[in-house]
């Protein structure tokens, strides 16, 4: 998945209100991003770090600009935009590559479970495949991926309801795409969701699948990579 601008470079002053950030660009201008993330963003909001924002010219949008990566100083990528994730695993369904799931119909933000919108409904020969995505940017341990990052009640209710899916006989997927270059496995942050821990594990035990991607991120787009080991 391409980024429809070219990303210009910037350093991070502070973000705040969950959705803001104020950067600093090259050329010294003081600029406001919006912030695509509603996590903590653990390890990824230090004053001083390079990042990476798009810029836009649509009158409709109150800040110009919207951040969407950081660059480490190893020179490894993280994406902080929770909606590219969706974009780009739904473009690598599409095109059918994701062997574990390959089905004639994608359908996205179809209604099932309590008031809930799963991200991808895959339909053809065989059951029915809900298939919940989460966005996976924590990193405490090197080479080691967590989720989440925040307390998450919307996390653990959606595992509840992919385990009513797989009772039912349907076919039910979590699907953690790494926005991170530098992990090598994936595993869930017990200590700073145990009621989300407790809702995986019980989702596991009812059938549900655990799937777990990485991407490859460069300022140009993030593409779908291979897959990671889950704990």
């Amino acid at each position: 998945m391409r980024f429809p601008t070219p990303l210009v470079p910037a350093v991070l002053i502070r973000r705040y209100k969950r959705f803001l950030a104020d950067c600093r660009l090259e050329d010294g201008r003081e600029v406001t991003a919006h912030c695509a993330n509603p996590g903590s963003m653990m390890g990824l909001k230090d004053e001083g770090i390079r990042i990476w924002l798009e810029p836009n010219d649509d009158p409709k949008k109150k800040l110009k600009y919207g951040w969407r990566l950081v660059e480490h100083a190893d020179g490894h990528f993280t994406g902080v935009d929770t909606s590219v994730p969706n974009r780009a695993l739904r473009m690598a369904l599409e095109a059918g590559e994701v062997p574990e799931l390959v089905a004639p119909s994608v359908r996205a933000e179809i209604k099932y479970g309590e008031n809930s919108r799963i991200d991808f409904l895959l339909t053809g020969d065989g059951p029915e495949c809900y298939v919940e995505v989460k966005s996976v940017t924590l990193c405490r341990t090197p080479g080691l991926a967590e989720f989440p990052d925040s307390v998450t009640a919307r996390g653990a209710k959606h595992m509840g309801e992919l385990a009513e899916m797989a009772r039912q006989g349907h076919r039910a997927v979590v699907f953690f795409l790494v926005q991170r270059t530098d992990c090598t496995h994936v595993d869930i942050a017990r200590d700073i969701d145990p009621t989300y821990a407790q809702a995986f594990d019980a989702a596991r035990a009812a059938g549900v699948e655990v799937i777990a991607y990485d991407t490859r991120i460069t300022p140009e787009g993030v593409w779908l990579g291979q897959r990671l080991p889950v704990a």
